[in-house]
């Protein structure tokens, strides 16, 4: 890891893979499907490349953008099942 952008996405991709994986296993119907992570998975690898050559501007507003998908989309933190 050889820039902040790299940990900032790991972290990202790493909690956006265990709450895919949390939700895999729950009981009952599927609240979203995989190809709904893919937007910011993506949108992390886009981000590290952004801010590894140097547009940190734009690194930044993908990271963000990431955020927000997956807090308004995802809602890791909605307790109703």
């Amino acid at each position: 890891m050889n820039t902040i952008y790299d940990l900032v996405t790991i972290v990202l991709f790493a909690g956006l893979a265990i709450l895919f994986l949390q939700r895999s296993v729950g009981d009952g119907p599927p609240r979203d499907r995989i190809y709904h992570y893919a937007p910011p998975a993506i949108g992390c690898a886009v981000a590290n490349w952004l801010g590894n050559n140097h547009y940190d501007i734009g690194a930044m507003a993908v990271i963000a953008g990431v955020v927000v998908y997956v807090l308004y989309i995802l809602k890791p933190f909605d307790q109703t099942l």
